[in-house]
């Protein structure tokens, strides 16, 4: 695969879903999400996501005003396709949007989204954000089809889900894990020929990131769990800056 070490393009935003879930445990207020995306700004991220989910166990409402509001980060909002959620992103209007998909039995989100049964779903609840200047990005399988469907929905952004290829890394599956980066590769490359700005994200860590950090079409990279894991033991600033060290170099 044609790599290069170095594209300091490369954009991270920190996902902050698990810090409102250590928050949720207790219904405390704290640890406070505005805090932590305050750290994560002096630490050198591009970004800030929250998962507003349907069910609510993690990110609130509030949270993702208080951030539209007080952070001068760019903030990315992943949603299920919901209208209810739809419109209140259409009332707090996010820089970015990201549609999911969404199991409420699930711990975290388990692929993309199945873009050929809801297009049309997706094409109407798209439009409708991207007419409050929303920018709106699809969360899909590194899959050709899937990408020249996004491109002709007219989406801003794809963001690759790259959870396959995490778990077959951590499980040192070396044969799985270069077939699913080549996948990733040839997908991202498909969709910046469509014009659509191409993510990653879903299971990266310390490790497994800089592979894909090799793939010079990629903007943006959305951590969470990883960075939060490491935060654990190093604290936040630290964690993030380690991160956008990571993908940048």
């Amino acid at each position: 695969m044609n790599m290069i070490k170095k594209n300091k393009n490369h954009i991270l935003s920190v996902n902050l879903d698990h810090v409102a879930t250590l928050r949720q445990q207790r219904h405390t207020l704290y640890p406070d999400i505005v805090t932590a995306a305050g750290i994560c700004e002096q630490a050198g991220a591009d970004g800030i996501t929250l998962h507003l989910r349907q069910d609510r166990r993690h990110i609130q409402n509030r949270d993702v005003e208080l951030i539209r509001e007080i952070s001068i980060l760019p903030l990315t909002v992943e949603m299920s396709c919901s209208k209810e959620i739809t419109d209140l992103m259409c009332r707090i209007r996010p820089e970015k949007v990201t549609l999911v998909p969404e199991k409420p039995e699930e711990l975290t989100t388990e692929g993309g989204l199945n873009l050929k049964e809801m297009k049309d779903t997706v094409k109407r609840l798209m439009e409708e954000m991207q007419s409050e200047g929303i920018h709106v990005c699809l969360f899909l399988e590194p899959e050709i089809t899937d990408i020249e469907l996004a491109a002709e929905l007219k989406c801003d952004a794809v963001e690759i889900h790259t959870g396959t290829y995490a778990h077959n890394f951590d499980a040192r599956n070396t044969s799985r894990t270069f077939e699913e980066l080549e996948r990733i590769q040839k997908s991202v490359e498909t969709g910046t020929s469509a014009g659509l700005m191409m993510n990653v994200g879903h299971g990266l860590h310390y490790q497994n990131v800089i592979p894909v950090a090799g793939i010079p079409s990629v903007t943006e990279f959305s951590i969470g769990h990883g960075i939060i894991s490491r935060a654990v033991f190093t604290g936040l600033k630290a964690a993030v800056s380690d991160m956008a060290e990571i993908i940048k170099q």
